[in-house]
């Protein structure tokens, strides 16, 4: 009798340190996952669901924006700018002139989520960088509004560079005519806080 209560007891003990490790494995798993984990992935999984609010986005002049990401390129994001204006502006944002995010609890929760599907990041946009999607409106010809450090450009954009672009500065909603144009201004992406179009 005493022999089984002391392997009972043995037993119970080997199952809790087992219990125990395995408990502790999965805590180190997921502050692996966490260190891994980059500020993209995180406003990726903000921008799944149904019933997502708008994100508070801080860019690196001070300016808070609430946007709806819908598109991840390789550094830069896409989606609609929600104002108060309840105009919806598509936007592109290159991921270094972000500053912070502002998030609610909920946000918070749901971008630590781990919401990685062998697609995601993939998939041809996630691959393509800022200046091949600046090449493209450039080939279209699309006026924009330009936010960098020091204030709001609008115009077309002329040419892209691997790390600048040229815009061609008019008033927004005029065609772009040689006439119409003030003044050209090289851009580099580096000072590039949001494209609006």
């Amino acid at each position: 009798m005493r022999w089984d209560n002391l392997f009972d007891d043995l037993e119970g003990q080997l199952e809790q340190e087992l219990g125990a490790e395995e408990i502790d494995l999965r805590a180190e798993e997921e502050r692996l996952r966490l260190g891994r984990l980059s500020l993209r992935e995180r406003l990726q999984a903000l921008s799944l669901g149904e019933d997502r609010e708008p994100v508070r986005v801080c860019l690196t002049n001070g300016v808070t924006l609430g946007l709806s990401p819908r598109t991840f390129g390789r550094d830069w994001v896409s989606g609609d700018v929600i104002d108060a204006s309840s105009r919806h502006a598509q936007f592109i944002l290159p991921l270094d002139a972000i500053a912070g995010l502002r998030l609610s609890r909920a946000q918070v929760a749901a971008s630590l989520e781990d919401c990685a599907s062998p697609e995601s990041g993939r998939g041809l946009s996630g691959r393509l960088g800022l200046a091949f999607v600046l090449r493209d409106l450039c080939r279209r010809r699309q006026a924009v509004e330009l936010v960098v450090q020091e204030g709001i450009v609008t115009g077309t954009i002329d040419r892209v560079g691997r790390d600048h672009l040229d815009l061609a500065v008019h008033e927004l909603g005029t065609a772009r005519r040689e006439r119409l144009v003030s003044h050209y201004q090289v851009v580099p992406f580096s000072r590039m806080l949001l494209l609006r179009l």
